[in-house]
Formats: structure tokens, C-alpha cells, sequence
């Protein structure tokens, strides 16, 4: 049987994995070579997220798949593969399933010419998804917590500054006397439009040299 392997990774994932291209190589490399699969390449994608399928290298394994060139794609594991669980079950559905192309994952060791190996991929790309979503409200607590204690998180909104510390934020007297003008103009019924040209006319300068309506509609939400 051919095959093609596939590996990747991210900033954050090496880090924190510790699972090197080179080592995912070498595992797959050893797997083929005991399962007696003729392994034609192993592609990659480095530094790239497995949120998107929008990747070089996870486009190439599709061509290979759809061109019917190979009946098995080898893989360290599912997160490496896809980080969603919609593109997971895409690829099951289109070519597991309807080409009969086996997904073999080696960190699960897992094997979809079997009907159990199918089912058992489904289950483990939710887990994943389920992981990466749970990974993502644990950052958006904390951010949310940094903010209400006044503490940086991000880009500094305007009429805000860091303190001498630079631990925290601060109001910004000049910018905080803008954002009153902006209120006002608002409450007197002004567009967003309207509240740029009038800004300009006054002289406040923004970050950009020119006020941009989404600005105003940004700085409006925030201090409402």
C-alpha cells in the first residue's frame, strides 16, 4: 500500500509538545517501515496553525487523495492532522469513507480500515475540538480578568496609558477629554461620520493621523 505522511507544527505546539518535525518524521518513517507501507513522502507544514485547512502542506495531501495516488495517509496524531473537528469528520466523510483512503494515527494508534477505527476517530477529533475550545475560554477568563484590574492585556485602548510600572493601565487626560467630546457629539445625535469630521475640524489627532468611524464605534463601546 502507499502512502503519504504528514506532519506539523506550530509555535505553541512544538513548545509545549516537544514533538520536533524531525521526530514526528522518524516515528512515521518506523511505522511504515514495520507495517510494510510504502511510504512516498512526508510532507509538512511548519509554524502553522491546524485551525485552518488553508495550509500548503494539508492541501497536498488532499490532491494526493483525490487523485487517488495513495490508499493510506500516515499521521503523528490527530491535533497534528487538524485541530477541528468539522475538517476532520470532512476528510473521514470524503475520502475515509468514499475512497476507502485509511487515516493511520500513530499517538492514538489508530487504524480506520476497521469500522471500530472509524467510529474511535470521530470520537477523538471531538475530544480534541473540545480541548482547543477549553484552552480558549481559559485565555478569554484571564484576559477578562486583567482588564478589570486595570491590567494590560493586548493593545492599549485609546485614552488609556501604561502606568510607570508598566504593569498597568492608566488613564490618559488628553485622550479621556476626546472620548467626553465623542460622547457628546454622539448625544447630540452626530454620525459616526459626522463625529470624524468634526474631530478633525477641532484638531484632536488620533493614532493614524485620520479618525476612522470604526474607531469612534470602538471607543463608544468601550465606554459605554
Amino acid at each position: 500500500m502507499k502512502a503519504v505522511g504528514y506532519i506539523r507544527v506550530s509555535t505553541i505546539g512544538q513548545a509545549n509538545d516537544g514533538v520536533s518535525l524531525d521526530n514526528q518524521k522518524e516515528k512515521i518513517q518506523a511505522y511504515c517501515k514495520l507495517k510494510d507501507i510504502e511510504l512516498l513522502e512526508v510532507i509538512e507544514d511548519a509554524g502553522i496553525s491546524g485551525k485552518t485547512t488553508n495550509r500548503e502542506g494539508y492541501q497536498r495531501v488532499l490532491t494526493f487523495c483525490q487523485r487517488h495516488e495513495i490508499g493510506a495517509v500516515v499521521i503523528y496524531s490527530i491535533s497534528r492532522f487538524t485541530r477541528s473537528t468539522k475538517d476532520l469528520l470532512d476528510f473521514v466523510d470524503s475520502y475515509v469513507i468514499n475512497k476507502g483512503i485509511n487515516l493511520h494515527s500513530l499517538s492514538e494508534s489508530l487504524d480506520t480500515s476497521t469500522p471500530t477505527g472509524r467510529f474511535m476517530l470521530k470520537v477523538m477529533g471531538a475530544m480534541n475540538e473540545l480541548e482547543r475550545e477549553q484552552i480558549g475560554e481559559r485565555t478569554k477568563s484571564a484576559l477578562q480578568y486583567k482588564i478589570s484590574r486595570n491590567e494590560r492585556a493586548g493593545q492599549i485602548p485609546y485614552g488609556w496609558k501604561l502606568s510607570e510600572d508598566s504593569k498597568t493601565l492608566e488613564k490618559d487626560a488628553k485622550e479621556q477629554l476626546v472620548i467626553r467630546r465623542i460622547r457628546d457629539l454622539r448625544a447630540k445625535g452626530y454620525t459616526l461620520r459626522a463625529i470624524c469630521d468634526e474631530l478633525t475640524k477641532e484638531g484632536y489627532t488620533p493614532i493614524g493621523k485620520v479618525w476612522h468611524h470604526q474607531t469612534i464605534s470602538n471607543i463608544l463601546r468601550r465606554a459605554a
